[in-house]
């Protein structure tokens, strides 16, 4: 599954230049539920007085049958029973076609009613008037968007207001192979910092690497800097110097760095394309342990059959267990001639109905209350719903892939030695600074 699809932002400075040119024509759109034109691909009707409601969305990324049958046959179906004189033709697109289209598709008025859109899309395309506000849209948002988990609902704010709201989930837990740790005599996976500096010596006499990652972005250093009880930006996401390299931050990064250089991690994580890959260091027990997600499950049970990983938190520093948040959002365009039914189709999206339904296919629920019966249905993702109390959002800026590329470049002098880790976040801080200043 690809990585891209689980949350990772894919807005670069090219794609986003497309979008402020080509979408700044349609940021005047009409925002009620009668306005604008009707010649769009979201203005259909049956008949008189019916509504049919046109939502573009990703679910078969991949050949997923499995979840564009749960949404055409069971939940589209149980939608439009509830409610008579409503249709909602489901357009499947590939991930990673779906920008481009709409972008193109926003420049020339055939956007759809609803989309199902990557959670590194929605603040600047809903900034650009692409995306209706559904804070000031919708009158139960508050009650809607309370019963999402926090770090999920953050994905769709920018600039004061909210432009969708979570539909699907996942977050990145510390999957561990028992018998590496077992080999160097650990029976436990590290639940803490100061247990994962214990360990590793014991694994590295073993010939185990006692974590591995696969860069130095945000979905891989994060986790380590908010568990230690830093931070990337301030609140209002205006600002990363005095934050990113604040003494908690660089303790962070400085745990990694301290067992790189002891040779405990590999240089899979600097960029070495020729190290082992996380997915296969694992099993085959050159790793004890990794972060990843929920869809491993999968891939393994194909590749590596026997293989029975443990899922644990993310170990707790100062700051607690604090992983990332991958997902996808809801939205409603604002040129959407059926708002009033868009809402409802938004609103059904929050219920068990949907959200359980599409559980079984293995998209992670938003909903917090249904964290014991997803659990109960899938026992596997129980240690990713513990996660997701405290999951945190990358920074929800159109730049997101910029500040990446700066991270992966400026942290890795730290760990090849040429610079200390104050060093490294000082500059990063001072490179991400404008980048965040782009966006207001």
């Amino acid at each position: 599954m690809s990585r891209r699809r689980n949350g990772a932002l894919t807005l670069g400075l090219a794609g986003l230049t497309v979008c402020v040119g080509l979408l700044s024509a349609c940021s005047s759109s009409s925002s009620g539920s009668t306005s604008g034109s009707t010649s769009g691909a979201s203005a259909s009707s049956s008949a008189a007085g019916n509504v049919t409601l046109t939502f573009w969305g990703t679910y078969g990324n991949g050949g997923n049958k499995t979840q564009t049958d749960a949404l055409n046959k069971t939940i589209i179906p149980a939608f439009e029973k509830a409610n008579p004189g409503i249709t909602v033709n489901y357009v499947d697109i590939p991930y990673d076609s779906m920008l481009q289209k709409l972008t193109t598709s926003a420049a020339g008025g055939q956007l759809p009613d609803l989309v199902r859109a990557d959670l590194g899309w929605v603040p600047k395309l809903g900034a650009l008037g692409v995306f209706a506000p559904l804070d000031e849209k919708m009158s139960d948002f508050s009650t809607l968007s309370a019963n999402t988990y926090p770090g999920a609902l953050a994905t769709n704010f920018f600039n004061g207001h909210y432009y969708g709201l979570p539909l699907d989930t996942n977050t990145r837990v510390l999957i561990s192979n028992p018998a590496a740790l077992k080999a160097a005599g650990i029976t436990t996976p590290p639940a803490t910092f100061a247990q994962v500096k214990a360990d590793a010596p014991k694994l590295k006499a073993a010939k185990v690497s006692v974590f591995a990652d696969s860069g130095l972005q945000g979905w891989n250093v994060y986790p380590w800097i908010w568990s230690a009880g830093g931070s990337v930006t301030n609140q209002q996401q205006t600002k990363a110097t005095g934050y990113l390299n604040s003494p908690a931050s660089v303790a962070g990064v400085q745990l990694l760095v301290s067992l790189y250089r002891a040779g405990a991690i590999p240089n899979l994580i600097t960029g070495d394309k020729g190290a082992t890959q996380t997915s296969d260091g694992l099993p085959k027990g050159q790793y004890a342990t990794i972060l990843d997600g929920p869809w491993m499950t999968g891939v393994w049970s194909g590749q590596y059959p026997n293989f029975k990983p443990t899922y644990s938190p993310v170990p707790a520093g100062p700051g607690g267990s604090v992983s990332v948040v991958g997902g996808e959002d809801i939205v409603m365009t604002s040129s959407s001639q059926h708002q009033d039914a868009a809402e409802k189709f938004i609103r059904f999206t929050q219920t068990a109905e949907y959200q359980l339904t599409m559980a079984k296919t293995g998209q992670m629920s938003v909903v917090k209350s249904l964290g014991a019966q997803e659990a109960a249905q899938n026992p596997d993702l129980a240690p990713f719903i513990k996660q997701l109390a405290t999951a945190r959002p990358r920074p929800s800026v159109p730049q997101a892939p910029q500040i990446d590329t700066v991270l992966q470049n400026d942290l890795t002098p730290a760990f090849t030695g040429t610079e200390s880790v104050q060093a490294a976040l000082d500059k990063a801080a001072a490179d991400i600074d404008p980048l965040l200043t782009a966006t207001h």
